[in-house]
């Protein structure tokens, strides 16, 4: 940061102490990140890390991009900041899972090559939870970004996942592996009232709907018409 020295300034602290509330925030980021599966962390968790013993404005921003450079410098990491998805129908009563959510939060994204990072870097007791979210946001794209609950279960059933299902031998209870991308913002569920009673929806997230994951579903799906298509050719 190239006035770092000058902004830092005005806090009236010194570097040994920001230097403290920087690594402390890091290693939040990193530690709940890692218990919590990649849910996103509120930006008011960060705050408070800071505001807990000092109180000088703008002083938790400093901090929270100091924490964003250190991250991405030693660790490789992208300290992303998630804009919000709306839903699309605006006639809609939220569930529970995002009544509370903070408007900002952050996830951690491995600036690796794809291909390093899964060399060196997945871990395969967990690879099947990944294929397991490509796998649903790719069926919710196919949909249109948006899709009824039965529905989706429906598609789900034919690869032989049962919403009924609690000990899948690699999901484990599945309806609680779908409703972890609720809460990873991969997916937003939305209840819409209608003159029949009211239907749950599954929409894509501000994860989903991030570039890099979207142009791969993008491509794995366009990869698969063309595959579909050349063997229908022969």
């Amino acid at each position: 940061m190239a006035n770092a020295a000058e902004d830092f300034s005005q806090f009236g602290i010194s570097k040994e102490e920001k230097d403290k509330l920087v690594g402390e925030v890091i290693r939040y980021m990193l530690f709940k990140t890692y218990h919590n599966s990649g849910c996103p962390i509120k930006r008011e968790e960060l705050t408070q890390i800071v505001t807990k013993n000092y109180h000088q404005r703008n002083l938790p921003t400093f901090v929270i991009n100091e924490a964003k450079d250190e991250l991405s410098k030693v660790f490789g990491y992208e300290m992303k900041e998630l804009q919000r998805a709306h839903p699309s129908s605006k006639a809609q009563t939220r569930l529970s899972q995002q009544s509370g959510a903070d408007s900002k939060s952050y996830t951690l994204t491995s600036q690796l090559p794809p291909n390093v990072y899964e060399k060196y870097v997945v871990d395969e007791k967990t690879a099947h939870l990944s294929g397991f979210t490509f796998v649903i946001i790719s069926i919710v794209h196919l949909a249109g970004g948006k899709i009824p609950e039965e529905n989706l279960w429906s598609q789900l059933r034919r690869m032989g996942l049962d919403e009924n299902e609690g000990s899948h031998p690699v999901l484990g209870n599945v309806k609680q592996a779908l409703e972890l991308l609720v809460q990873q913002r991969y997916l937003q569920k939305d209840k819409v009232n209608g003159p029949e009673g009211s239907t749950v929806y599954y929409e894509l997230a501000e994860r989903a709907l991030d570039a890099p994951m979207s142009d791969r579903v993008k491509e794995h799906i366009s990869q698969i018409v063309q595959d579909n298509t050349s063997v229908g050719a022969a």
